[in-house]
């Protein structure tokens, strides 16, 4: 599939960590339309020390910010997620779809091991620390 295939099925990503606004990687989603602010039950962060990383597992509600993308966009934040289109399963994250209150949207799950690390089922990122 590619990135044009991708923005054809859902011009829409949710995000739950550092490209939500006011964090480190905003910037990233400069000139994108905020659409709104969601919460998801089937996902759990999981900190992962500067950033979080999402599984598909079910929780109390995972705070989300919801934006309209373009391609230029998707495939910005694919490098940045260490996205590979052509083995989604080895880069650090993979782009999955996930439904939202404003419909499919984009999503990346972490794909290593989450053994040992703190799971946040209830909220959101960044942390209070």
């Amino acid at each position: 599939m590619s990135l044009a295939d991708d923005i054809a099925v859902t011009p829409l990503i949710a995000v739950y960590g550092t490209l939500k606004k006011g964090l480190n990687n905003a910037y990233l989603l400069e000139g994108a339309e905020f659409v709104g602010a969601d919460t998801s039950r089937v996902l759990t962060l999981y900190d992962v020390g500067p950033y979080p990383g999402a599984k598909q597992r079910e929780s109390k509600g995972i705070a989300l910010e919801v934006y309209r993308i373009d391609e230029a966009m998707l495939a910005r934040l694919d490098v940045l997620e260490d996205h590979r289109l052509d083995a989604p399963g080895e880069g650090e994250y993979q782009r999955v779809t996930l439904t939202t209150r404003f419909g499919q949207a984009w999503v990346y799950l972490y794909n290593p091991d989450i053994v040992d690390l703190i799971a946040i089922d209830e909220g959101g990122w960044p942390l209070p620390r």
